[in-house]
C-alpha cells in the first residue's frame, strides 16, 4: 500500500516547474488563478491542510491562525519575509514555520542599483520622452542627469542584501557606508571597503544615496520618518528594495512634491499595491511593482527550497529554514 502522502495547499501560482515536483511528491492543492485567495478561502485551506504554502500576500495573524484545523503542522512560507505570519502565535498552535532566505539576494541587489541607476541617470524620463515621440535629437544641456561614481551610498540594513549592494556599488566606483543593530566583522567591513555609522542620523545627514534593506519589524517601522528624511540632504536620493513599511511614505511624498529630496526609487509601498496617487505624478520618483526578486531562477529556487522544508518535515525532522521566534 503506498504510504499516506501530506496533503499540502498552496495559496498562488508558482513556476510550473515547482508545481509539477511538488504534485509529484505530495497530495497537492494548485491555484487556477493568480489572485490572492479571500479570507474565507484561507481559513477553509488551513483546515483541510497538512502544510500550507502562503506567500507575502496572505495575512496570518492571531485571528487567521485561529481557524486553523489540528491538521495543519506546517506553514512553508514562499518568499523569505516573514512579517505577514504571527510566527509566535503559529508556534504556540504547535504549528512550525519554514521561510526560504537567501535565495533572492543576489536578484534584490541588481534591481536596487537599477533603482539608483535609473532615478540618477533619468532614465524612465528618456523612456517616456522617447515613446511620446517628442524627442527632437541630442543637445548638451538635454536630459543631465548625475553621476554615481563617487557618490556616498549609505545602506540601512548590511545583511546578506546590503552587503551584495555593497560589492554592486563598489564596482561602480560609489563609496559604502552603512548602519546596521550588529556592526559587521572587521574582515567583512575591510573586504566591503564600508564605513559604518552607529547613528543612524549621522549617516542619512550625509549620502548622497540612501538603501533600504532591513526587515520590518516593530522597530524599523517608519525608521525613516519625517525627522529623519528631513536630515537628508536635498538632492539625495532614496532607494527602497525591502518594505514599505520603512518609510514614512506620506513623509516621503510632501518632501518630493516640495522638492526637498532628489528622487526616489521605489520597488515597496506601505500600503501594498495601494500606492499614494501623488508619487505617480513625480518625473524623479522610479515605482515598480515589487519585482525586485522577480526572476524566473529565484522564483525557482524559492520553490526548490519550500519542497525541501516540506519534505525534510515529512520524513521526521526539523525543516532546514525553520523560523524561530527567538531569534525574530
Amino acid at each position: 500500500m503506498p504510504s499516506k502522502r501530506l496533503s499540502v495547499v498552496v495559496t498562488r501560482r508558482l513556476p510550473d516547474v515547482v508545481e509539477t515536483r511538488l504534485k509529484e511528491l505530495f497530495n497537492v492543492e494548485l491555484r487556477d488563478g493568480d489572485t490572492p485567495m479571500t479570507g474565507e478561502e484561507l481559513a477553509a485551506a488551513m483546515q483541510r491542510a497538512d502544510v500550507l504554502v502562503p506567500a507575502v500576500t496572505d495575512t496570518l495573524d492571531a485571528k487567521v491562525l485561529a481557524q486553523a484545523g489540528e491538521k495543519l503542522k506546517l506553514i512553508a512560507n514562499y518568499g523569505a519575509g516573514i512579517d505577514h505570519i504571527d510566527v509566535h502565535t503559529a508556534r504556540q498552535r504547535g504549528i512550525l514555520v519554514a521561510n526560504t532566505p537567501g535565495v533572492v539576494t543576489e536578484d534584490t541587489a541588481d534591481m536596487t542599483l537599477a533603482l539608483i541607476l535609473a532615478v540618477t541617470r533619468r532614465i524612465p524620463e528618456g523612456l517616456a520622452l522617447m515613446q511620446s515621440g517628442d524627442w527632437g535629437g541630442w543637445a548638451p544641456t538635454a536630459m543631465l542627469g548625475g553621476r554615481i561614481g563617487g557618490r556616498r551610498l549609505g545602506i540601512l540594513g548590511m545583511g546578506r542584501i546590503g552587503q551584495a549592494i555593497a560589492r554592486r556599488a563598489a564596482a561602480f566606483g560609489m563609496q559604502v557606508h552603512y548602519h546596521n543593530r550588529k556592526r559587521l566583522r572587521a574582515e567583512i567591513e575591510d573586504a566591503l571597503e564600508a564605513t559604518y555609522w552607529e547613528s543612524l542620523d549621522q549617516m542619512v545627514a550625509r549620502m548622497d544615496v540612501i538603501s533600504i534593506n532591513c526587515p520590518h519589524t516593530p522597530s524599523t517601522f517608519h525608521l525613516m520618518n519625517a525627522r529623519r528624511l528631513k536630515l537628508m540632504k536635498a538632492d539625495a536620493v532614496i532607494v527602497n528594495t525591502s518594505r514599505g513599511e520603512v518609510i514614512d511614505e506620506n513623509a516621503l511624498t510632501r518632501m518630493l512634491r516640495a522638492g526637498e529630496l532628489g528622487g526616489a526609487g521605489l520597488d515597496v509601498f506601505e500600503h501594498g499595491s495601494q500606492i499614494n496617487p501623488r508619487l505617480r505624478e513625480l518625473p524623479n520618483v522610479v515605482l515598480l511593482p515589487h519585482m525586485g526578486s522577480a526572476t524566473i531562477e529565484g522564483r525557482i529556487e524559492m520553490g526548490e527550497k519550500v519542497i525541501i522544508n516540506i519534505k525534510t518535515f515529512d520524513d521526521g525532522h526539523r525543516p532546514p529554514d525553520l523560523v524561530v521566534p527567538g531569534v525574530l
